[in-house]
């Protein structure tokens, strides 16, 4: 496995499905029918971020600032 295939995460479908269905209030073949960006512009249009992920710079920081030991 490549050091890229490690560094990406399954898509958070259990998250995906409970905002589509329970947010969203969508019919699940509504929901099945949406691509992730879809439901991402969906949710932006509600007013509901989806955080961009945190950068290396800014996880070294957090790192530096709260150290674990």
């Amino acid at each position: 496995m490549t050091a890229r295939a490690a560094a990406v995460s399954p898509f958070p479908w259990n998250e995906a499905i409970g905002i589509g269905l329970g947010v969203l209030r969508l019919a699940p073949d509504a929901f099945w029918r949406m691509t992730p960006r879809e439901l991402a512009l969906a949710l932006r249009a509600r007013g509901i971020g989806v955080a961009a992920p945190l950068g290396r710079a800014a996880f070294a920081d957090l790192m530096r600032r709260y150290p674990d030991g």
